[in-house]
């Protein structure tokens, strides 16, 4: 198959505290593998970098109340804040590790979201929990609440991401990534990586522990297939998952397979949002991947960098992108369906 590229490049805004501004990659530029993607993308859309210096950007979510981007730098426990006009700013530190003795990994916050009462909820690698913070958004304070931090009396691995369906019920993935030898650690207590679901009451239940490297998580808009990235070289998926009546898993097959890809494109399969219309902005091998509800691949965000996650954000017709050292985004034609 030929592979058309459109290639563009915008820089916007300065940090308030990063000279000088943002520098794009060489090597970013749009592919497309199909025409129905220009229905999602504007042929002449240009991808922005808006901040770059970070060690590892993850965990992007959009605060609507507020108008802003938060975005984890996982190495370095913290989250920062990015609003249009204002630039990037840290917003909270500690954000995933709160020990008093020093220790290395991937210690920081990872997947972020917002809860029904418009508080932040982390996945907190260091304190190997999923937490909410204790603070309103608009004042953000480094005090915690723990939502969950064992299953069946072990703890965690490393929450990754997590992502809330409408009555309330909380699933995350729990891959070994934020461990200091991460699948060796001797400090692992569960055995595999997990997928899990806490109720509102507190109880947490494994979905599945039958995937290697679960990482990111997505509601189909109809809440009805859940879908959970792979970051296993040797078998980089997306698996859908048919959701019973009572939120546990069903019969699940896998939706798309870029293996062959990763050998060749920098990137695993990582974080992933939904838009209005079913499809996935799926961060892999390349960058973005863009997946129809069926799997059919019809282009790739190529943002020349290994890239971790992404989140609608604006008026829900921006992709804000977390890529390595950068902060990026591009404007879409659809719109994010939880947005």
């Amino acid at each position: 198959m030929v592979r058309a590229f459109v290639s563009g490049l915008l820089l916007t805004g300065l940090f308030a505290w990063q000279t000088p501004s943002p520098q794009p990659p060489s090597n970013m530029s749009i592919e497309r593998l199909d025409p129905a993607l220009d229905r999602l993308i504007d042929p002449t859309a240009k991808i922005e970098v808006i901040g770059e210096g970070y060690t590892w950007s993850e965990g992007p979510v959009w605060v609507k109340s507020g108008g802003y981007l938060l975005f984890s730098d996982i190495p370095n426990n913290v989250i920062h804040r990015y609003k249009q006009g204002e630039g990037v700013r840290e917003y909270l530190k500690p954000s995933g590790y709160t020990g008093k003795e020093p220790r290395g990994g991937e210690v920081g916050s990872n997947g972020l979201t917002v809860d029904a009462q418009g508080a932040l909820v982390l996945a907190q690698h260091g304190d190997r929990r999923i937490a909410r913070m204790d603070a309103p958004l608009a004042k953000p304070q480094p005090a915690f609440v723990t939502l969950a931090a064992r299953y069946q009396g072990k703890r965690f691995n490393s929450p990754n991401d997590l992502v809330f369906k409408s009555n309330g019920d909380l699933y995350f993935t729990d891959p070994a990534y934020g461990l200091e030898k991460q699948w060796e650690d001797p400090a692992r207590e569960i055995p595999f990586a997990g997928v899990y679901r806490r109720r509102p009451t507190g109880e947490v239940t494994l979905m599945t522990g039958d995937m290697t490297r679960p990482n990111g998580i997505a509601f189909s808009p109809d809440e009805r297939r859940i879908y959970v990235a792979q970051s296993d070289p040797k078998a980089a998926i997306w698996r859908v998952f048919d959701l019973k009546p009572d939120g546990t898993f069903g019969d699940s097959r896998v939706l798309f397979d870029a293996t062959s890809m990763a050998a060749s494109r920098r990137g695993l399969p990582d974080g992933l949002k939904i838009d209005a219309e079913g499809n996935l902005w799926a961060t892999g091998p390349g960058g973005v991947l863009i997946l129809t509800p069926e799997g059919k691949h019809l282009g790739t965000i190529m943002t020349g960098q290994a890239t971790a996650n992404c989140a609608f954000g604006d008026d829900g017709r921006m992709l804000y992108m977390t890529a390595d050292d950068y902060l990026m985004r591009v404007k879409l034609k659809v719109r994010g369906a939880r947005f």
